[in-house]
């Protein structure tokens, strides 16, 4: 049975034999790459994403990542190219063809395909004299590098390689097509990621929702106010219209009393409310709440003139978390 630190030396031996082959990468980053990305950049259709065996399980993870930065991809089997799907190909699409050594016979009806149909075409291989790289527009070469798995011939490093060039193209692309995080979120709406994207006006409560009250109102109007707009909050503002102070229903239930009805909103507030910005983050605001055991913020555009633009409740930002 294998020792411990013999288990971790071979996990580590893989490591540095990757490494070794993912610094090889930067010699794929020549004038042909560059050709490739611009000529992504400006493609009409769909760039078509294609490999067999475990260059087409890289080629689906690279074209999910490019769907996700902002240029339409979709991966297709080799195989199911040949029996038909090669109908998704239209000319103004662009087709990548992952092959490690480039003569896949399931890759030929592609290649013919794209030829027939004057398709521009990409190929990643690490043999530059492949029926492959001698047939497409864009010969993008890896260089051969040792596979790192223990008999030196399960795709290891090579696939590594090319999961790094696919990432190279797409970030590549993303900043020529000058891809900004707004771009991003628009088709990141769901899960963990699209809430680290959100910030706090995606989701804030405006206009005639917003529980306002000037600060020389009688607290009964307060109550009217705060249970018409169902927040259990209530901004109270001055003649500027800035937020001055604001009232819980907790401050409700602590101060009645039979003179409490007659009383103002500014005898009863809490001065000097947390506001926040309508750009920060939403888990920022989700934090604030949070730590501060409040359920409600106020929102400003500016944070020096404190005018309410919007509010949040603790409870709209835990629904898109359970979402």
């Amino acid at each position: 049975m294998k020792s411990s630190s013999s288990i971790i030396k071979s996990a580590l031996d893989v490591l540095n034999i990757e490494i070794s082959g993912i610094k090889l990468v930067k010699r794929t980053f020549d004038i042909n790459f560059v050709a490739a990305i611009k000529e992504l950049s400006k493609t009409k259709g769909r760039v078509i994403i294609t490999g067999i065996g475990k260059s087409g399980h890289i080629a689906n993870k690279i074209a999910s990542t490019m769907s996700s930065t902002g240029t339409a991809a979709q991966f297709c089997h080799s195989n199911e190219m040949s029996h038909g799907d090669l109908g998704i190909l239209s000319s103004k699409d662009i087709l990548i063809i992952i092959s490690n050594s480039g003569n896949s016979s399931e890759l030929k009806d592609a290649i013919s395909f794209s030829k027939k149909n004057k398709i521009k075409t990409i190929g990643i291989s690490s043999n530059n004299k492949s029926e492959l790289m001698q047939s497409v527009h864009y010969p993008l070469l890896l260089p051969i590098a040792k596979e790192a798995c223990a008999v030196g011939k399960a795709p290891t490093t090579s696939t590594t390689m090319t999961l790094v060039l696919g990432d190279a193209i797409c970030v590549a692309l993303m900043k020529l097509k000058k891809f900004k995080i707004e771009d991003y979120k628009k088709i990141h709406p769901g899960g963990a990621l699209g809430l680290s994207l959100m910030k706090v006006k995606d989701i804030m409560h405006t206009k005639s929702k917003l529980p306002l009250v000037n600060e020389n109102v009688k607290m009964k109007n307060v109550i009217i106010e705060m249970t018409k707009k169902s927040f259990g909050h209530v901004g109270v503002i001055d003649k500027g219209k800035k937020i001055v102070g604001v009232i819980t229903d907790g401050d409700l239930r602590r101060g009645l009393n039979a003179k409490f009805l007659d009383k103002h909103a500014k005898d009863i507030m809490t001065k000097n409310p947390k506001i926040i910005l309508d750009e920060m983050p939403l888990l920022d605001a989700l934090s604030i709440m949070t730590k501060n055991k409040i359920t409600c913020l106020f929102i400003s555009k500016n944070g020096s003139n404190k005018k309410p633009i919007g509010i949040i409740h603790i409870h709209d930002c835990l629904r898109l978390i359970q979402n």
